[in-house]
């Protein structure tokens, strides 16, 4: 890798799994990161996330309060600080605030996930992808989507792209979470976010635009079963994805590209049952004279999804096929990784699911720091180089396989 053009300093808003884990990979590289802040709204996680890298890494962070909806009190902080990178690992609600911040004070900016209006379940780059002129012309870096759905499932497509094919033509991505966390229902992360994204209506491409067909939890929903390398039949649902938005502008040659998560009919039952009583709902209620939103209280009565890794059992697995021309021939190759929940556990403290969110969020950052990926603008992170961020998520705890496979078909 290029040597470090900056300071090496990177400042992690969030203080969740996900960002236990890449404050977690980031201590073990003090030669990339040589210094760390972690900063959230809630102190005292911070301050856990503090102890925990101290007591096993005997590395000494950063840490602080900050509401980052506040784009003044996040500038003071970037000011206080003086980060080289800001790796958000908050809420999509607060990306826009962020990349405000960063903005305003030359700073590189990395996310896991696209933006999200607080009031509305809609899921589309089009609010961050408005940002490009004005980075560029700041000289700055956005890299949008650099966890592992969106994220690892990117590179893995740019990957195949540049070495695997001459064009894909149909892409699946399958993610599969074959683990038991021991609770009757619970969402793997941030349930505001996750019950949105689950609930809302499916939408995949086919032949130059989108199809609509219903939520998993409605009648006619998609699924068929789906043997999963190392954990087996799983039955799995089409789902609507956020990367399959940029995947379909940056990889030509895409004809068909769908994405797919496994569900569990517990999961699933007790979902329809949240929604028909209207828990899942995300607008306000008035309830004895207060303001309540129905999912905020839900999150509050349901367990801290970074608290699921104590009991979490089992395995994730997620990956694509795709299909597509290599030298005249159609060809179809799978692209995996296999994650252990117990392992990340050991590790980190937290499950699979933040682990293989937190450790591409920490390459990401890597690969600006070291001037990996250089560039000025807003960047998707299929649009950057995969070679040595492939490289890395062997290195660093998210080792993958590349196998050949039947393709999948056009209909179930």
């Amino acid at each position: 890798m290029d040597s470090l053009r900056n300071n090496g300093k990177i400042m992690i808003v969030g203080a969740g799994g996900v960002a236990t884990v890449a404050a977690h990979k980031c201590a073990l590289i003090p030669e990339v990161f040589k210094e760390i802040i972690v900063a959230s709204r809630t102190i005292s996680k911070c301050e856990s996330i503090k102890r925990a890298i101290k007591s096993k890494y005997g590395r000494d962070i950063n840490i602080a309060q900050v509401d980052a909806d506040n784009v003044p009190e996040m500038v003071l902080l970037i000011e206080r600080y003086k980060p080289d990178v800001v790796l958000n690992l908050a809420l999509p609600y607060q990306d826009l605030h962020i990349m405000d911040a960063c903005l305003e004070k030359g700073v590189h900016y990395i996310d896991t996930a696209n933006y999200e209006p607080i009031d509305e379940a809609h899921f589309e780059y089009s609010w961050q992808w408005a940002y490009r002129d004005r980075f560029k012309q700041k000289g700055i870096m956005a890299v949008l989507g650099s966890g592992f759905d969106p994220g690892v499932t990117n590179v893995f497509t740019a990957y195949a792209q540049k070495h695997l094919f001459d064009e894909i033509n149909y892409l699946d991505i399958l993610d599969c979470n074959a683990g038991s966390h021991g609770h009757a229902f619970a969402t793997n992360f941030n349930p505001e976010i996750n019950i949105r994204e689950v609930t809302q209506v499916v939408r995949h491409w086919l032949e130059g635009k989108w199809v609509e067909t219903p939520a998993i939890i409605e009648d006619g929903s998609i699924h068929f079963g789906f043997d999963y390398p190392m954990v087996g039949r799983k039955e799995s649902y089409l789902l609507y994805h956020e990367e399959l938005e940029s995947l379909v502008k940056n990889i030509k040659g895409l004809r068909r590209a769908r994405f797919w998560m496994t569900f569990s009919e517990n999961y699933l039952t007790h979902l329809r049952v949240l929604r028909n009583v209207g828990m899942t709902r995300i607008d306000e209620v008035d309830y004895e004279g207060q303001k309540i939103v129905p999912v905020k209280f839900l999150k509050a009565l349901l367990p801290e999804p970074a608290s699921l890794g104590t009991k979490y059992t089992g395995k994730t697995v997620i990956g694509n096929i795709m299909t597509g021309k290599k030298d005249g021939k159609i060809i179809t190759r799978y692209i995996y990784n296999v994650c252990d929940h117990e392992e990340a556990f050991i590790e980190t403290g937290t499950q699979a699911i933040a682990y293989t969110t937190g450790v591409p969020a920490m390459i990401g950052a890597m690969m600006v720091l070291t001037g990996v990926w250089q560039g000025n603008g807003v960047f998707n992170i299929e649009e950057l180089d995969p070679d040595l961020f492939m490289d890395a998520l062997n290195k660093y705890g998210l080792p993958w396989q590349v196998v050949e496979h039947e393709p999948l078909p056009d209909s179930f």
